[in-house]
């Protein structure tokens, strides 16, 4: 299959672009806190965990496959990988909608819901390109290659949303809210994974 390694390679370097989605935790302080935003960044760190790991296997998934596989092969672990990477999303939407806006935070809602909006955008990004890998042509490897190569160019606009989607969460997650999501031991563990993951 040396007709499409070129393209699983290309593949995988635009997947690569889009880091692993964790909440974005840098130094740890301590301080008195705000009962009300811990409780908020609790329900936030406990429900990251499980769909980050997602995500990050299924980024490991598809790089990995990317290096040198049999179109069936390759179709397979991509199609089941954006699957998961669709759901991923979707539940990390899902359950930061369900947390609600971190109180007390200035235009807490609004940041809320444009990071919800851009996580489902990633979430939908994926589905669709499940359904492209799934009506790849396994059959003929000029048909395949030349469909890889398309599905690789929309990678980028994937890659894209999963930068908004990073960025959205950065915002919900200054000043007073950070200060409530770098104590919880569930936000250390998921960023622990995932730098992990990373490297």
């Amino acid at each position: 299959m040396e007709g499409t390694k070129p393209v699983n390679k290309k593949l995988a370097a635009a997947l690569s672009g889009g880091a692993v989605l964790v909440l974005a935790l840098s130094a740890c302080s301590g301080d008195e806190g705000n009962e009300e935003l811990d409780a908020w960044a609790k329900k936030i760190c406990n429900t990251a965990t499980a769909p980050n790991a997602k995500i990050a296997a299924a980024d490991a998934a598809i790089n990995k496959v990317a290096t040198d596989s049999e179109p069936e092969e390759l179709q397979k672990v991509d199609s089941k990988s954006f699957g998961d990477l669709a759901d991923g999303f979707k539940e990390r939407a899902t359950h930061l909608q369900d947390a609600g806006a971190p109180p007390g935070v200035d235009d807490g809602a609004t940041k809320q819901q444009d990071a919800v909006k851009k996580l489902n955008a990633v979430s939908t990004a994926y589905a669709d390109l499940k359904k492209q890998v799934d009506a790849l042509n396994t059959k003929d490897q000029a048909k395949f290659a030349s469909g890889l190569n398309e599905l690789s160019d929309g990678m980028k606009d994937v890659v894209t949303l999963r930068k908004n989607a990073v960025a959205a969460l950065k915002q919900l997650e200054e000043g007073d809210a950070k200060e409530s999501l770098v104590k919880q031991e569930s936000c250390k563990k998921a960023a622990a994974s995932a730098s992990a993951t990373d490297s």
